[in-house]
């Protein structure tokens, strides 16, 4: 083991700072911390780890002050065996570390140390990293290069908590986790953070609301909540409470038995009942009509439900995530949703910035679209510009990130070389229409359209407006409308 090297620190409370894997001699004029902490007697410490040597002489060194001690060594095993036998409150770990990495390192450390606060770093975290990391208890992760302009505030909120829970020994360690399945792409600080209220969220079984615009992807934050909770073994089951009509809706969610309605020849068992000991996700909360609202929140006050046409009583364990994109407090003000439901579903909520507020994550998920792309296409490899990723992170996104995805295949489909450039990506503005023209057109529509059968009708007009401003070139019209050819030969139809 590598002799410990003691220094004295100013100002600090106890913190010990685990550091592994940043070493970044040059940015050391960006991290000379002079933090205002907050006043104490007792002697502070800092740990740093880390497997390069000339990394901790420079952390050292600009670690240094009267009043707090540094404990440094380039071993996780060693490490832990500080842990045991020194007060920490702070660890500060890579994920790259031998013999073993950090996240075994964090397990070990709030095994040893509850009360310790560990900050884990990676070059370029991933969900599953991001997400696990928070369950186990890590205090934050950052980015390896995003470092030098977020460690000092990252520091300040650990030692000030840490100064807090001093003689605290609580603990919130949680078990391991499988990776999980779902795939989300990004680095940004904005999508981190949603993947840490994943992280803390998920062990619990609160009903969880996901907010944001549409594109931005809800469904895959719920299905990363649910992957990632205990209930992962059982099914996530989402219903569009959008896309299916009113007096349908109550059978899909509860159920009905044989003979309850016209059509409903056999019993058939609701979603609810489908979910039990899964989680039940409800997207589009926001266009669920006022009378299924009431029955819902039965359900959600005491877990029970009747199919439609039944009087039984029938009891299902259910975890409730649901999604918007529309404003629910705007529509509690308006009327339109209940506001005992609202509170209800909204114990936790998750907001998922749009596209635009995330432009970091713009050019990993283009190039994940395009190798998606070409690969089922089984075309050949196509790459993207650096002058049309400048583009694309100029573009304000109203789409989100399903309007980057129709983007980038569609200039895979009209694609004349091995590279995109910038005219190659179609971001043409959408034009913007007022609500009084947008009110009118629909008023036109509603008027020419066959009565009984306006959505088909309109959606066989848009599919044939389509086809002819795609000069009858059906591939392009689909690409257009994000659909496939054969749905759109279907939609087409009257």
């Amino acid at each position: 083991m590598r002799a410990l090297e003691l220094m004295k620190f100013t100002h600090f409370p106890t913190i010990c700072v685990l550091f592994v894997g940043f070493c970044v001699p040059s940015c050391h004029n960006l991290l000379r911390l002079r933090l205002p902490m907050p006043e104490t007697t007792t002697e502070q410490t800092i740990l740093i780890v880390d497997q390069e040597i000339e990394f901790l002489d420079w952390a050292t060194k600009h670690l240094a002050a009267k009043g707090l001690k540094i404990l440094r060594t380039d071993n996780a095993d060693n490490a832990t065996k500080i842990v045991a036998k020194t007060h920490l409150d702070v660890v500060l770990a890579s994920i790259d570390l031998q013999p073993f990495d950090g996240m075994e390192l964090l397990g070990k450390i709030k095994s040893q140390s509850p009360s310790t606060l560990v900050i884990l770093i990676a070059g370029f975290p991933t969900t599953g990293q991001v997400i696990e990391a928070t369950q186990r208890g890590a205090h934050d992760v950052l980015r390896k290069e995003s470092l030098p302009f977020e460690l000092r505030s990252v520091l300040e909120s650990a030692l000030q908590l840490a100064e807090d829970r001093r003689s605290a020994d609580t603990s919130s360690a949680a078990q391991p986790i499988s990776d999980g399945r779902v795939k989300i792409i990004g680095v940004s600080r904005a999508l981190q953070d949603v993947f840490k209220i994943v992280g803390r969220v998920a062990r619990s079984d609160a009903p969880v609301l996901v907010s944001g615009e549409s594109g931005s992807g809800k469904e895959l934050i719920a299905k990363a909540i649910h992957e990632y909770s205990p209930r992962r073994l059982k099914e996530m089951i989402p219903i569009n409470c959008g896309a299916i009509p009113e007096n349908l809706l109550e059978s899909e969610l509860f159920g009905h038995e044989k003979g309850s309605f016209t059509g409903a020849i056999a019993r058939r068992a609701g979603r609810f009942e489908q979910a039990d000991g899964g989680t039940l996700f409800l997207d589009e909360i926001g266009d669920m009509p006022l009378s299924i609202q009431v029955k819902l929140l039965r359900v959600l006050q005491d877990g029970t439900f009747s199919r439609v046409g039944s009087n039984e009583t029938i009891t299902s364990d259910v975890r409730i995530i649901t999604a918007t994109h529309k404003d629910l407090a705007a529509e509690v003000e308006a009327g339109r949703f209940r506001e005992d439901l609202y509170y209800r579903l909204n114990v936790v909520e998750v907001r998922i910035p749009p596209l635009r507020e995330r432009k970091d994550d713009i050019p990993l998920l283009a190039e994940y679209f395009l190798q998606r792309i070409t690969r089922k296409n089984g075309m050949a490899r196509i790459r993207l510009s650096q002058e049309a990723i400048s583009a694309m992170q100029s573009h304000h996104w109203p789409g989100n990130v399903r309007e980057l995805e129709n983007t980038i295949a569609r200039a895979c489909a009209l694609a004349s070389s091995s590279v995109l450039l910038p005219a190659d990506i179609p971001l043409a503005s959408a034009p913007i229409v007022s609500r009084i023209k947008l009110d009118d057109a629909i008023d036109r529509i509603i008027n020419s359209a066959p009565s009984g059968n306006i959505i088909n009708w309109v959606v066989s007009q848009l599919a044939q407006r389509s086809v002819e401003l795609a000069d009858n070139n059906l591939k392009q019209a689909a690409i257009n409308l994000g659909i496939t050819q054969e749905e759109l030969k279907k939609r087409m139809a009257p």
